[in-house]
């Protein structure tokens, strides 16, 4: 799996990693170190933590939303290449294309049609 800060993103600003970035992520989404701090800076004041209870985009103007929409689509991209890291480590360990599948709650064939690209081909793992 890539754990390289330079080819990520932070799922919350946008900010392109460099190797000195520090993330913290989870399921693909990752969060620059600021954001972990500004989050948290939020989150220990009752007040601020209820202001963000509001869609951000009501008080966006229309540029925003259109500049915001390479951001979400990169975030997108970046946990989307996670998940075909996961289903390579799965094929890996030789679990089935029907396990995967399953997990991912479609047939074995819609996982292998998806994925198959991303996975190596394990010797003696079923189809």
């Amino acid at each position: 799996m890539d754990f390289d800060p330079a080819n990520k993103s932070c799922s919350f600003c946008g900010i392109q990693g460099t190797s000195e970035t520090r993330f913290a992520g989870g399921l693909g989404a990752m969060m620059c170190a600021d954001c972990v701090l500004h989050y948290a800076e939020i989150f220990a004041s009752e007040a601020r933590s209820k202001a963000i209870t509001r869609p951000p985009w009501n008080d966006m103007s229309d540029a925003e939303v259109l500049a915001t929409l390479p951001l979400i689509e990169k975030a997108s991209t970046q946990v989307n290449d996670f998940l075909g890291e996961w289903v390579a480590m799965a094929r890996g360990r030789k679990l089935s294309w029907a396990e995967i599948g399953n997990a991912l709650g479609v047939t074995r064939q819609a996982a292998w049609q998806r994925f198959a690209h991303m996975a190596p081909d394990t010797k003696g793992a079923t189809a």
